[in-house]
């Protein structure tokens, strides 16, 4: 009913958008005389500040068609090589050219990006992407909106995540390197467990782990507050709606992005009105510098999409109420996940000293739950002065925490191609 009710509300205001865009052609139209008074200022940057907050935000494009590199520019193409209906495997293959002109090989370590399934889209990831291209073969997962799924493509779980990250690993081939961010800490070292109990040739060279629960126990934040508090019925009862018409996926139980955007608006409320007043001052001011800088962030961080009702209940069932990986007490389709069985995959785990999403101690944990990964294949990080997004985004990451998880690839490729053929 919530959902129904949401998409109610959407239409309805409809014709009131249509009012503000007449609004603020209007407003800024050469042939008003009082286009440039305070009066048409202000009536611009009201008809523009209700468009902006009430319209639907779909998904936004990468933009990453041409980056820079060693200060020249070089082409990118988006290469989809391998799809399921809830994920696509994305590359972002580099112009071989533009590469030889900026000074870098056309060969390089290949990196899948696990982008988190928590509510965004992929292109959160934007900044770290463009990063990760600088110096390697990149891949990326890019998830799918739980409602565009039609019922009959079936159900898409925890379980599935983890079969998902190995079969990308298999697409990309041996010994690629995989950097998970945020979310997708647990499924990514279970997937990695897995393949190194099996002896997987496919199993990563290195794992890096960007702000991640891998244990939700260490420092706990809000979220995790909220998720130790509630029972598992209450989320159940109070986080599920279902898809309705006209979207693909009508019928299915899904978590919606916009309950869990609603979430965190709320958590930093004060900061978001702000954000939204000094909007409004920038467009009255002409200010575009401003306007730009706004629009550029709430464009992503309002683009949201819904998660399956069994992906989202058991993440968290086990990642932040039994803590089970953290516990050794994962099991993946009736086998335990033993992450003893980590034996030849570097760990690299990064956090923020002010992340309130995944506390310090969360992600690093994962260096105590590896005890078999050599030494020389370590690297923890703690960023000063950085929360959650500065982790991976922003200029500290490029400038701090991105040269040492290259460096940290580099090395662990090295050590794999030094080993011989049979072992690795």
């Amino acid at each position: 009913m919530l959902y129904a009710l949401h998409e109610l509300a959407y239409v309805s205001a409809q014709p009131w958008r249509l009012g503000a865009q007449a609004a603020r052609q209007f407003w800024t139209s050469p042939f008003n005389p009082l286009s440039q008074t305070a009066i048409g200022r202000t009536a611009y940057a009201s008809a523009e500040l209700f468009e902006s907050v009430t319209r639907r935000y779909g998904k936004p494009d990468w933009g990453l068609e041409v980056v820079t590199v060693n200060g020249k520019p070089v082409r990118t193409v988006q290469q989809v090589v391998w799809q399921s209906p809830w994920v696509k495997l994305v590359r972002f293959a580099r112009h071989v050219g533009d590469l030889k002109r900026a000074g870098k090989p056309s060969s390089a370590p290949s990196v899948l990006i696990v982008a988190p399934l928590s509510g965004h889209y992929a292109t959160l990831l934007r900044g770290t992407v463009e990063a990760f291209i600088q110096d390697h073969d990149v891949y990326v997962t890019d998830w799918e909106n739980a409602r565009q799924v039609p019922v009959l493509e079936g159900r898409f779980d925890f379980y599935d995540y983890v079969d998902y990250v190995r079969e990308m690993l298999g697409q990309i081939g041996p010994r690629a390197h995989v950097v998970a961010v945020c979310q997708p800490g647990p499924p990514v070292l279970a997937a990695a467990a897995v393949m190194a109990a099996e002896n997987d040739p496919n199993r990563p060279a290195s794992m890096t782990f960007m702000g991640s629960p891998i244990d939700a126990r260490l420092s706990p934040t809000v979220t995790n507050e909220l998720a130790e508090q509630k029972p598992f019925a209450w989320f159940s009862s109070n986080m599920i709606h279902t898809v309705p018409l006209p979207y693909p996926g009508v019928g299915r139980r899904v978590y919606p992005g916009f309950v869990q955007l609603y979430s965190f608006m709320s958590m930093n409320e004060e900061r978001h009105r702000d954000a939204h007043h000094e909007y409004f001052r920038h467009l009255v001011a002409g200010d575009g510098d401003g306007v730009e800088k706004h629009e550029q962030f709430y464009d992503e961080y309002l683009a949201v999409l819904d998660l399956t009702e069994e992906f989202y209940l058991q993440t968290i069932d086990l990642v932040f109420q039994k803590y089970a990986l953290a516990k050794g007490e994962l099991e993946h389709r009736g086998r335990p996940v033993d992450l003893s069985a980590i034996s030849d995959i570097g760990l690299c785990t990064v956090e923020g000293e002010k992340d309130d999403i995944s506390g310090v101690g969360q992600t690093q944990a994962a260096h105590g739950l590896c005890p078999n990964v050599p030494e020389d294949q370590r690297l923890l990080y703690v960023q000063p002065g950085v929360g959650h997004y500065g982790v991976f985004n922003g200029r500290r990451f490029r400038e701090e925490i991105y040269p040492r998880v290259t460096d940290f690839i580099a090395k662990n490729e090295q050590l794999v191609s030094a080993r011989p053929k049979t072992a690795a």
